[in-house]
């Protein structure tokens, strides 16, 4: 995988997409494309070519004039939240890079639905969204047993171990996976949006209280095993209808990065945090292969170029951004809960992890083998 991206670029960037927060949402109705994959029409007369970025190699060769492009890019998350700012930086470093002619158009906060609802719309060939950020185990309903390794229990130590397996060669045949099984998508590139955690509408003060809990959980065969193996019951909910589903009782609780949790003001319905860390928040940005082969050599390399700069600016706020909320939680009266012994809950979910790297236990020990 490409790890070139300039330290003086990401930092100068970072003053501007922290900000993020500052930002106008988008329109509750994207702008669809037409049918094509991407929507295309004259390039401006003026349209800057971009500028070099040291370290990225040279900028795309622009003096052919390239068709304009916008690709819708779905977010499930507000803007505010970790994978929020990221998705503002790969866009705008398109921009940049391609002279103002590629346009990233970020749907964020869910209008276009769940990820789920995301993945069924790209895989199905609507047309209407090109880029997605998913978490790393969306894909595991649609053939990415390569990505699900990622989102086994307490497979990443910490975020150094993740970004170990990022940099590593690994890391774009997980990304190619879901092309190369025919699923119609690719990945781009890789962040994280921290570690996850549980949070409850009652009071929990360890494991052993999540026993008999309904615990919203996607419709993902790791996850329900995960929530089996600590006593719960897996109920699946929405995303989108996560919040209503803990303030009306339907689920006790539920499991997020610590920045979405705040972001999508779940403490006002389920004010317990336990800090287990069960799974990092591994994300991957793919794209749809009809949208992919429809643009020119150089607007591919565009994209390749801003997500190695997106990817590094994720993995330069993660942490910083997540340890701020935490305080502020707990500022805000949060419940918070630390875990001082993990060893309970990785012996407590041993069989989930059994169960599914079977045929791939060899790839599994690789990527434990990344720790440091």
């Amino acid at each position: 995988m490409k790890k070139k991206v300039l330290s003086a670029m990401l930092s100068a960037a970072m003053v501007v997409t922290l900000t993020a927060c500052g930002l106008q949402a988008p329109a509750e109705t994207p702008q669809a494309p037409a049918d094509n994959a991407v929507a295309e029409a004259p390039a401006a007369d003026d349209a800057q070519a971009p500028a070099e970025t040291e370290g990225d190699g040279a900028a795309a060769d622009t003096s052919a004039v390239e068709p304009e492009v916008t690709l819708v890019y779905a977010e499930v998350n507000p803007l505010d939240t970790i994978v929020g700012q990221t998705g503002t930086a790969f866009a705008e470093k398109v921009a940049e890079l391609s002279g103002g002619t590629m346009k990233i158009d970020v749907q964020a906060s869910g209008v276009l639905g769940a990820e789920n609802d995301v993945l069924d719309t790209m895989l199905g060939g609507g047309g209407t969204i090109q880029i997605s950020r998913i978490s790393a185990f969306a894909l595991t309903s649609y053939g990415g047993e390569k990505s699900m390794l990622l989102s086994l229990p307490y497979t990443f130590v910490n975020r150094e171990h993740f970004w170990a397996f990022a940099d590593s060669d690994l890391a774009d045949e997980f990304l190619l996976e879901p092309h190369e099984n025919g699923s119609g998508v690719r990945g781009l590139f890789y962040g994280e949006e921290g570690f996850r955690h549980f949070f409850t509408t009652n009071t929990v003060s360890g494991m052993e209280d999540l026993a008999g809990m309904k615990l919203r959980v996607s419709n993902d065969p790791v996850m329900n095993g995960l929530v089996e193996s600590l006593g719960a019951s897996p109920t699946v909910v929405s995303f989108n209808e996560l919040y209503s589903a803990l303030q009306t009782g339907v689920v006790d609780g539920a499991e997020q990065p610590i920045a979405n949790y705040k972001s999508n003001a779940f403490p006002e319905v389920a004010p317990n945090l336990i800090l287990d860390g069960h799974t990092l928040g591994a994300i991957q940005v793919i794209i749809t292969d009809s949208a992919w082969d429809s643009l020119t050599p150089e607007q591919q390399d565009i994209l390749v170029k801003a997500g190695e700069y997106a990817s590094g600016f994720n993995r330069q706020i993660s942490e910083e951004a997540e340890n701020e909320v935490l305080e502020q939680l707990k500022a805000d009266g949060v419940n918070v809960v630390e875990v001082t012994d993990i060893t309970p809950w990785q012996e407590a979910v041993k069989g989930v992890i059994d169960e599914n790297i079977k045929g791939q236990e060899e790839l599994y020990q690789k990527i434990l083998d990344m720790a440091k």
